[in-house]
Order: structure tokens, then C-alpha cells, then sequence
């Protein structure tokens, strides 16, 4: 494998970062959601898996090496998708892998508009129809509870003539200033392929060039020959078009054709200094509710996560996330995620969720308090990469590893992906001394428990950069420094 596992299934990243180790031949501490432990930064391998917090079998199968093919095919089965619903029907809960190893990842995946004809855009339509059913009784009982209760009488309806909300001044840093000042930026994104079928998702603001950033999921749709829209709180509606994507980090840039020029860019943060308690401010469209704001807090940092939305054609997604229990839902993706002052610190991408049923079904899911977003520290050098080339560029070692759980750290295969060499010759590994066998622990101060928690951590860095790999062999610990190499495109 190249820095990522080409081929193989991709196992979701453990929800809850391990704990170091208490000593050199301890391992760390297996892939469990204990929201009381310190996040773990989850390091990338290669590309192929679900999101959200594994819950599978520990005893799995000896590792195996990944296929040729990146980024890595889906698994057969998505959980969280009913598969006669169509591919890519459900949001948010998992999906099974070998041995049903990793279960509920999270994947946030764009709200999907109703379609005529397509089993998926039935689904929608069904619980869209639903919604309105229930708010026109509520609407309805509500008339004739009041109805039933006039007694005839005149009434007389008092009001101050301060001049309304208008006058109302929302003091800087309150979370209604921070909308006020945010909304304006994002926009809600509708993507349709030519077959008729799209989805919802959300974005935001990059530049005054018209560039906005949202998931590469949200805009998958549209690709080749698709039609893509941006709308604005205000109404406006542009059309839009893809300037490139990045499956991998499942970051996309899109441009406005003809954009107005008064684009006010949202502030970016710095993603790298955001800390555990932190308040959060997510904006979307939830379910297809546009410019819905939603608060919380960072409930940790560094959670590793691999992302899919379960289609027969998905492809996994890695992130060392920020984790929010800011409400997100699908529709959600794509939109930012906001610190206190108003600046974006992540992009909202995934959740976890507690149901694995398709979007027609009563356990449809939705958000229980785990959300993740791509920090932006990260999305930011994606965007600027997709906007100079139109191709995203990843860092690698230049090894294949198991992207199996229950090897204690990632474990280099004997085999790459086709039947080539598991470290490529004169790669980073290489060139470091790794060989088959060697199992990855950690990655700089990040333990590594798995190979998903790899290719997350190794793709929060760039090419170039040194890194400190700790492995193990024959019962020893060993510790080298590599420079990361580079690898440009999906493919």
C-alpha cells in the first residue's frame, strides 16, 4: 500500500482515541466509545472504511492485505442503508465489514431531495410528506383548540412601540450575533446527477472569488454532467459547478458562475488550538431546513474516523475530527462549524448514530450529540490545493497496511495491493527500515490502534513533513523518523 491500504474494506476508525500504552509491550488501548478519555489522533493509512465508532467483533481475522483499487470498495452490506431503497438511501449509522468488525460509523450524507421514479427519492418523499402531515394536524388542532375556546368576545392585543426585533442590538460573541453575522455566508447546496437523482447538503464562503467549500459527498451527484445550485438566506439562487474534490478527505471547492460581489468570506480559526469544552455553532440544512443554527461544544478532539455512506460505489473517508454535540443532521454536510467568536474551525461531515435503519424506516436516524467535522486547519490546505490544481495531494509512507482491528496498531501487510511489494521500494517506509510484519503504534505522541486510525493521522499532515514512527518487531520496540511522501488524486 502506498501510505493508504488500496483495496480492502475499510474498518470505521475507533470512536474513542486509546489510551498510550503503560509501557513499550502494553498495546493500545482497543477502538471504544468512552467519551471520558483523552481523544486519541487517529493516523491514515489508505482509504476505505465507515465512520463513527466501531463496535464489531474483537476477536477478527488475521489482517489482509488491501486490493489494487483506491480509494478501497465499500462493504458489501451497508447497514445503515436499506439496500432496497437504493444505493446511498441511508445517513448516519453503519455499515458491516468483514466479520461485521466495524458497526455504526458515522456518515453524514447530504439530505437527499425526492426524486420521481428512483426507489431512494421515494423513501424521501414518504418521510417528507410525513413531516408535513404531522405539522399540518399540529396546525389544525391548534385551530380548533382555539376555536373551540373563543367565547365570542373581542380581544384586544397590546404591543410597545419600540420599533420590534429591528432595535434589538445583539451583543458581539452572543450566539445570535454570530448567526446574524454567518448566515449571510452560508449557503444551501442542491446537487442532482443526470439521472435525476441529488441530494441537500451546506457550504460556505472562501473567497471573494466565489469559491465555496462543502463534503465531497454532497456534491458527488453532480459530477459529470450534473446540475449544481447554491442558495443564500436571502433567496438568490447561482449556479454553480465543481472545481475539484477529494474523496480522501471528502472535502470539495465549487464556484458560483457569476457570483455577486459583495461575498463577505467567513473568518477561518485555527483548528490546532481549539480545546474540549469549547462552545461550537453549526450552521445547515437539516433535513432540507435551510439555514438551520445549532449549538454546542467540542466534546473532543483527534477522533479518528473513517466516513461512507454505504452506496454500492462508496469509497471511505478519513478524518482526525473534532467531535461536537452540536445538533447535526442530514443536510448538515458541508456547513461550518463555528467557534464562539464566529470564526469556522471545521467542516460538518458525520455523525454517529444509535439507529442503523434506512431512511424509510421508523429508526431513521439522525443526531444523538455525536458529530464530527473535518478541522479546518486541514480543509483549508485541501481547498487551496483543489482551487490551484483541481486534484487533492495526500501524504504517505509508502506502506500497505491491515486495515483489520485487533492488531494492537497497524499492521504492515505482507502484500500490497495487486500482489506488489507491501513497502514500496525506496518509499518513505523503505527508506526508514519498516518491513511485513512491523505494526505501527504510533505516529508522533498519537497512539496508532488501527490501520483507519493511521491514514487519519498521516493525512493531518503534509508531504514533506518528518514524522516519528514507533512499531514494533519480534517483541521490540523500535522508533525512526521519515519524511512523508506525496501522492496526487483519488486514483
Amino acid at each position: 500500500m502506498s501510505t493508504e491500504n488500496e483495496g480492502n474494506p475499510v474498518p470505521p476508525a475507533p470512536s474513542a482515541p486509546p489510551v498510550p500504552p503503560s509501557s513499550p509491550a502494553a498495546s493500545p488501548q482497543a477502538a471504544a466509545s468512552d467519551g471520558g478519555e483523552a481523544p486519541t489522533t487517529p493516523i491514515p493509512s489508505t482509504p476505505q472504511s465507515a465512520p463513527g465508532a466501531p463496535a464489531g467483533d474483537p476477536y477478527a481475522t488475521a489482517p489482509q492485505a488491501p486490493d489494487a483499487s483506491w480509494p478501497p470498495p465499500p462493504p458489501a452490506t451497508p447497514s445503515y442503508a436499506d439496500p432496497g431503497a437504493g444505493a446511498g438511501a441511508g445517513w448516519g449509522s453503519s455499515y458491516d465489514q468483514q466479520h461485521q468488525q466495524y458497526q455504526q460509523q458515522p456518515f453524514q450524507q447530504p439530505q437527499h431531495a425526492p426524486k420521481k421514479g428512483s426507489g431512494r427519492g421515494g423513501l424521501i418523499a414518504a418521510v417528507l410528506v410525513a413531516a408535513l402531515v404531522a405539522g399540518g394536524l399540529g396546525g389544525g388542532l391548534g385551530y380548533t383548540l382555539a376555536k373551540n375556546n373563543d367565547d365570542g368576545g373581542s380581544t384586544t392585543i397590546s404591543s410597545t412601540s419600540s420599533g420590534g426585533a429591528t432595535q434589538v442590538k445583539r451583543a458581539a460573541g452572543t450566539v445570535a450575533a454570530v448567526a446574524q453575522n454567518a448566515l449571510p455566508s452560508t449557503v444551501t447546496i442542491e446537487s442532482e446527477g443526470t439521472n435525476g437523482e441529488g441530494g441537500t447538503g451546506t457550504g460556505f464562503v472562501f473567497d471573494k472569488q466565489g469559491h465555496i467549500i462543502t463534503n465531497n459527498h454532497v456534491v458527488a451527484d453532480s459530477l459529470d454532467g450534473g446540475k449544481l445550485t447554491a442558495t443564500f438566506p436571502d433567496g438568490k439562487k447561482y449556479d454553480a459547478e465543481v472545481v475539484g474534490h477529494a474523496q480522501g478527505y471528502d472535502v470539495a471547492v465549487i464556484k458560483l458562475k457569476n457570483p455577486p460581489s459583495d461575498l463577505k468570506p467567513l473568518a477561518l480559526g485555527d483548528s490546532d488550538k481549539v480545546a474540549v469544552g469549547d462552545e461550537t455553532i453549526a450552521i445547515g440544512a437539516p433535513f432540507g431546513l435551510s439555514n438551520t443554527v445549532t449549538t454546542g461544544i467540542i466534546s473532543a478532539k483527534n477522533r479518528p474516523v473513517a466516513s461512507s455512506d454505504g452506496s454500492s460505489t462508496s469509497k471511505a473517508s478519513y478524518m482526525s475530527a473534532l467531535q461536537t454535540d452540536a445538533s447535526i443532521n442530514p443536510g448538515n454536510s458541508g456547513g461550518p462549524l463555528l467557534d464562539a467568536s464566529g470564526a469556522v474551525i471545521g467542516i460538518n461531515s458525520a455523525i454517529q448514530s444509535a439507529t442503523s435503519g434506512g431512511l424509510g424506516s421508523t429508526g431513521q436516524s439522525g443526531s444523538i450529540g455525536l458529530g464530527f467535522a473535518i478541522p479546518i486547519n486541514q480543509a483549508k490546505y485541501v481547498a487551496q490545493q483543489l482551487i490551484k490544481t483541481g486534484k487533492p495531494v495526500y501524504a504517505k509512507i509508502g506502506a500497505s497496511v491491515s486495515l483489520e482491528d485487533g492488531t494492537s496498531g497497524a499492521q504492515i501487510t505482507d502484500s500490497g495491493s495487486g500482489g506488489s511489494a507491501a513497502v514500496e521500494s525506496g518509499g518513505p517506509a523503505d527508506q526508514a527500515g519498516l518491513k511485513s510484519g512491523d505494526v505501527i503504534t504510533k505516529l508522533d505522541d498519537t497512539v496508532i490502534d488501527s490501520g483507519p486510525t493511521l491514514i487519519g493521522e498521516i493525512w493531518t499532515h503534509k508531504p514533506g513533513d518528518k514524522v516519528q514512527i514507533t512499531y514494533k518487531r519480534g517483541g521490540s520496540e523500535h522508533t525512526v523518523t521519515l519524511t512523508l511522501g506525496s501522492r496526487v488524486g483519488d486514483n
